[in-house]
């Protein structure tokens, strides 16, 4: 019998337009120059966010999933809801008077994305609104993209950290992920260092990218390193750059920290037996396999590359997917390195997904590293 996971939190609608490749050039400010005409394909429309992703990835890898999530009672609600039910999903909160998050996603070739990005009834997304009967026989508990939440992130994080607490005292395993965090957003203002040192001891399953780990405990050095532009990923040191920031994740009490650092990786470390003996034991996990271990784990080389955009949250599932398998952290790390490579080449977050075992069996024959 599977383990029930919850995926809670942001959801949105992704409008992304299919931006062909050898349109524009190498930087954003090229391709899209003012007076110019880009010549486009048509809108690819799904939906986004951290729920339907990581969700809806958790699903199509065979889990059994609840998704919870808000949408307006909008026309992008309805094709929100339209589009989850084709997966046999639903259970999202529907604010009548409300507007449904949604993002303009410009992916153009061979530069990293942009969104223009709304976060609507996200905004007003709080703990009440995960029911405790919800919680009654889950094993994982994932919440995504805070930062995209006012409620998650305002008042020093106390809703976020009351939600954690109350899952965590149900012995249910916990996971989070974030979002990139806009500088001069109020979000970008808040106390990031604070909400972590309030929500991580009752996480286990820490999954940020380096930009937002690095922007939320060392500014100064997230500031020095996107200073030039260009993917910062491609210039990480994981001596250097990564791991000290995963330690002090680890210190602050988190159990296992997953850090996705694009083109440069995957770096993940658990804390020891002891102190993985606090993961919720609905999820079994061996402490033994997990305790203390650490590495990196490089990307895989794929032929075409569409579009990243839900890449970090393919990667995500096929983490915890692994993980709720019983397999060991190398194994994961690898699992979602694997399934973050076929996402890439869709256009959406879930087109290019593959089953695990697949995955499996092509690092087995040796799938090349990049």
């Amino acid at each position: 019998m599977k383990k029930k996971i919850i995926a809670a939190g942001h959801i949105c609608l992704d409008i992304t337009p299919v931006i062909p490749a050898g349109r524009g050039g190498r930087r954003l400010d090229e391709a899209l120059e003012p007076g110019k005409l880009l010549h486009v394909g048509p809108a690819d429309i799904h939906t986004g966010g951290s729920v339907a992703n990581t969700g809806l990835a958790l699903k199509l890898l065979g889990e059994d999933v609840a998704l919870m999530g808000k949408v307006g009672g909008d026309a992008f609600g309805s094709i929100v809801r339209d589009i989850l039910s084709r997966y046999g999903a639903g259970g999202l909160l529907v604010d009548p008077e409300g507007d449904t998050s949604y993002s303009v996603v410009l992916a153009v070739p061979g530069v990293d994305r942009v969104f223009l990005h709304n976060p609507g009834v996200n905004d007003s997304f709080a703990s009440a609104d995960v029911p405790d009967a919800a919680l009654e026989d889950a094993a994982l508990f994932h919440f995504g993209y805070p930062p995209l939440m006012r409620r998650m992130y305002e008042a020093g994080g106390a809703e976020l950290a009351a939600l954690l607490r109350r899952v965590k005292a149900r012995e249910i395993a916990t996971s989070l992920d974030f979002a990139a965090i806009e500088p001069d957003s109020d979000a970008g203002k808040a106390d990031w260092r604070g909400i972590l040192e309030r929500v991580l001891p009752d996480t286990d399953f820490f999954l940020p990218s380096f930009e937002e780990l690095c922007y939320m405990l060392d500014r100064p050095r997230y500031e020095r390193l996107t200073a030039p532009g260009g993917d910062v990923t491609e210039r990480l040191d994981m001596e250097r750059d990564v791991k000290p920031l995963a330690a002090l994740a680890l210190d602050m009490g988190c159990r296992v920290i997953l850090v996705k650092c694009g083109m440069s990786g995957m770096y993940f470390r658990a804390a020891d037996s002891a102190a993985l003996e606090h993961v919720g034991r609905r999820i079994g996990l061996d402490t033994e396999q997990w305790g203390g271990r650490e590495g990196v784990q490089p990307c895989f080389r794929v032929n075409t590359v569409r579009s990243a955009t839900g890449a970090g949250d393919a990667s995500i599932a096929a983490f915890l997917s692994a993980a709720l398998a019983g397999k060991g952290p190398r194994d994961c790390a690898a699992l979602a390195a694997a399934e973050g490579a076929c996402s890439v080449t869709a256009y959406d977050a879930l087109s290019g997904l593959r089953p695990l075992d697949e995955l499996d069996q092509r690092i087995a024959a040796g799938w090349p590293a990049i």
